[in-house]
């Protein structure tokens, strides 16, 4: 079986389908649109239409280079400890039954053990809740926070599924700038300008996705003080945190909590590269108890008894999982990575219509700016993807799907030889739509570019 074939890919379209024509006034119900307006904001709209551009008439296999799961590619496979602390969970037949909604005890305290390591205000297994996966997390702490007239501060560029939950929850999204001639800190004062007194909380994502960096303590620590200062909460997405390959070392958001409240998200698919096991957690920061006295604990535990529970079998694997994490079980992955980035930047070099500001130094992705003056015929990152696509087969994310109009994002996490092929034809791409200026002609002629 291909490697690739887990991969949620749309079929080629072959054929035209045809509206069925039966009468439906006879019936009365109809689809819902509550959710159109969240999904159109969705990744997965975007990298949809991207496929349906490829063809098999292009005589090249398509290279999915827009969303990022590792755990398809046999080099990014899971440790086998964690593999079996699944297993022995399984035939022990511990992880059969039903759990409580907030998870099961063993689960939590492992969580809280794990967090801890790292924290000098230390949580509790209360103040730990067990999610499918981190975007079910995402989900429960957005919808908790609903109210008419709410907003909510998100980073540009995003994980896009915050802005979706937010839209779908009916709160109004407003985006603060991440600064890439600062290495992508937060744009503190443009945040403190668009807060009124409706504004709940500002969520960042550290290590960044789709940036790549880390951000250092200082600079977290004013972000803590302006959430003072706003009075309101920080909302962290850490699920990344085991995914570093730089120097700057991470440093959770929840050191701060003494200063604001801060909400962790978290989960093994990232680090552990086990997307598919939908683990995650959500962890309340807050020494002086102001989640409670402003009813989020009760609000985020009345959400969770509506929503499914996160499988029994992968909870009660935890403290087995989280017990033996070290940094030699993400070693590996992380030098992958890591190679990975340097071989896409070195052959970006070569490429003049893309520029890499700065290398990542986490996630899976690398951003690259694109030059559109150098092109013609390219209207935007949109067009220049979808052309892509048509022409080569190969699938690469538009920053406008990200909130960042015209910068491409590279997935990173996949085996060398498919960025080799892939920056092979996004080179060959590039050199077709580079503008015929004098300069040009003979760069290309001489093999400059």
């Amino acid at each position: 079986m291909n490697h690739n074939s887990n991969l949620v890919l749309p079929a080629y379209q072959t054929e035209t389908q045809t509206q069925n024509e039966t009468d439906i006034s006879v019936w009365r119900f109809r689809g819902s649109d509550t959710a159109a307006k969240a999904s159109s904001v969705t990744m997965r709209v975007i990298v949809y239409k991207l496929f349906d551009e490829c063809s098999l008439d292009v005589k090249k296999p398509l290279l999915p280079l827009a969303h990022g799961d590792p755990s398809v590619y046999p080099c990014y496979r899971t440790s086998i400890l964690v593999e079996n602390a699944v297993v022995d969970v399984i035939r022990s037949g511990k992880g059969n039954s039903y759990g409580p909604a907030a998870g099961i005890l063993p689960a939590r305290q492992a969580v809280a053990d794990y967090v801890n390591r790292d924290l000098t205000n230390k949580v509790k297994p209360n103040d730990v809740f067990i999610t499918v996966g981190c975007n079910q997390g995402i989900e429960v702490v957005l919808q908790s926070l609903a109210r008419p007239n709410a907003n909510i501060l998100l980073p540009r560029p995003s994980y896009p599924h915050y802005e979706a939950r937010a839209v779908y929850s009916g709160l109004e999204v407003r985006k603060f700038d991440l600064l890439p001639e600062k290495e992508w800190e937060i744009d503190l004062p443009g945040i403190e300008a668009m807060a009124d007194e409706n504004t709940v909380a500002m969520v960042i994502i550290n290590p960044n996705n789709p940036c790549g960096n880390v951000y250092s303590y200082d600079h977290l620590k004013k972000v803590a003080e302006t959430a003072k200062k706003l009075g309101i909460m920080v909302i962290t997405d850490e699920v990344y945190c085991q995914t570093i390959f730089g120097d700057n070392p991470f440093v959770p958001m929840g050191e701060f909590s003494s200063i604001a409240p801060v909400i962790t998200l978290g989960g093994i698919s990232k680090g552990w590269i086990v997307p598919g096991w939908r683990i995650g957690w959500t962890v309340l920061n807050d020494p002086k108890g102001i989640f409670k006295s402003t009813g989020m604990v009760q609000s985020i535990q009345q959400n969770l008894d509506i929503t499914p529970d996160a499988t029994t079998i992968v909870q009660a694997a935890l403290p087995e999982i989280l017990g033996k994490a070290n940094k030699e079980m993400f070693a590996k992955k992380n030098s992958i990575l890591k190679q990975n980035v340097e071989l896409v930047c070195d052959r970006l070099k070569n490429i003049p219509c893309l520029v890499c500001n700065k290398k990542p130094e986490s996630c899976t992705y690398l951003l690259t700016k694109l030059k559109l003056p150098l092109l013609e015929d390219i209207e935007d990152d949109m067009d220049f993807c979808m052309k892509l696509a048509k022409e080569e087969n190969l699938v690469l994310l538009p920053g406008v799907a990200l909130g960042l109009k015209n910068w491409i994002r590279i997935t990173i996490g996949v085996e060398a030889q498919m960025l080799e092929d892939a920056l092979e034809r996004l080179n060959g791409f590039c050199k077709r739509h580079l503008k015929k200026t004098e300069y040009s002609v003979q760069a290309l002629s001489n093999g400059k570019i």
